[in-house]
């Protein structure tokens, strides 16, 4: 098999969010690239179709390597699958969304279970002191 080994390095500014706080991150990915060209097209499988599909090796086109593929490829595969600002982001709140990494001691108050919220709005509706039972 004759044909033309292009190997290389190359390096992309990747953009994009943290997954866990969507604070914007800005990074270079670098790869390093390796493909074989040939000078006259064969397929993979030395002529023998598998599965009705062909996987031909890339040829050379009028003398011109066409790395656009290759290179494609190597930085896709180079990003990361879920991408952090810090291996130690705490995240957004759940609840308000609120950034944690701002403000680590965030709460909120305890849950009110919601079939019995409309009984606290009653008591803010209500003016002064309301006596119970055990009030006279």
């Amino acid at each position: 098999m004759d044909g033309v080994l292009a190997t290389g390095t190359a390096s992309a500014r990747a953009v994009g969010e943290c997954v866990r706080c969507l604070d914007r991150l800005d990074d270079i990915v670098v790869v390093d690239l390796q493909e074989l060209y040939l000078y006259d097209p064969i397929s993979a499988g030395d002529g023998a179709e598998e599965d009705g599909e062909e996987d031909e090796l890339p040829a050379l086109e009028d003398d011109l390597l066409d790395l656009e593929p290759v290179l494609r490829d190597a930085v896709v595969l180079a990003l990361p699958l879920n991408p952090v600002c810090d291996p130690e982001c705490p995240g957004l709140c759940p609840e308000c969304g609120a950034r944690l990494a701002d403000d680590p001691d965030h709460t909120h108050g305890d849950p009110i279970d919601p079939r019995w919220a409309s009984l606290g709005r009653l008591t803010q509706n209500l003016p002064g002191d309301v006596p119970g039972p055990n009030k006279e």
